[in-house]
């Protein structure tokens, strides 16, 4: 069995964790449905654990932005980074993306068209349909989303492996077995709609549908399988 960490950088809102339970919850539940198992470090409270004592991490996402440099966050950069030299697999999600590419040299702040929120459709890229993580999901599926900032210029030496109409960068490879995706995987729609119902007025100024939006969420098998297929390429 792989020592698992996930990586807390957030807390999600209230109502969620009430119903359904926090990032890390909702990432151990996935986890915990084909056999695997992970410790949780709180990354705003703890100080980054021994690496040699991990078989790969997760970071989850977070209300916070990568951009405002808090520094629980950029201390975790260089622990990143030493974890990339090492080899160690990670998979960062949402905020966990953003702080990863922002990290290995890219830059992450808030999207110039605002924000996404829903379940949207993500195509792979050429490298993503060979990619060992996402190669072997379908060339388009649907994935759950809500973010306000996002990888605006990727690492240079990062590989894009997917894509929207929205984000030029919603999955990355920065190295044999490093990834990030900046949607949800552990969301299920009841979580996703939860979401979409905190974000009705913000939405609306923005210029979007919320209901059409909450409409529109369905389920995500392709993309909420990520989190269970990177436990099994650590062997």
């Amino acid at each position: 069995m792989p020592r698992l960490l996930i990586v807390k950088t957030g807390e999600a809102f209230p109502e969620v964790v009430a119903a359904h339970g926090d990032f890390e919850a909702l990432f151990r539940q996935a986890l915990a449905r084909e056999g695997f198992a992970a410790e949780v470090f709180d990354a705003r409270h703890e100080a980054p654990p021994d690496l040699d004592e991990l078989d790969g991490l997760y970071l989850t996402g977070s209300h916070s932005m990568v951009s405002d440099a808090e520094p629980w966050s950029e201390a975790l950069k260089p622990w990143l980074r030493e974890a990339r030299a090492r080899d160690l697999p990670m998979l960062g999600v949402c905020y966990g993306h953003q702080l990863m590419a922002a990290a290995f040299g890219g830059v992450s702040d808030y999207h110039p068209a605002g924000r996404e929120s829903g379940t949207h459709t993500v195509t792979l890229t050429a490298s993503g349909r060979e990619d060992a993580l996402l190669g072997a999901l379908p060339e388009r599926f649907p994935a759950q989303l809500t973010h306000a900032q996002s990888v605006l210029e990727a690492p240079r030496d990062a590989e894009v492996l997917a894509r929207n109409a929205h984000d030029a960068h919603q999955a990355l490879r920065y190295g044999p077995r490093q990834w990030s995706v900046q949607f949800h995987p552990e969301f299920t729609p009841a979580v996703m709609r939860a979401y979409l119902a905190r974000q009705i007025e913000a939405l609306r100024d923005q210029g979007q549908d919320p209901q059409a939006l909450l409409d529109g969420v369905t389920d995500t098998p392709a993309a909420g399988s990520l989190l269970t297929r990177f436990a099994r390429l650590l062997g």
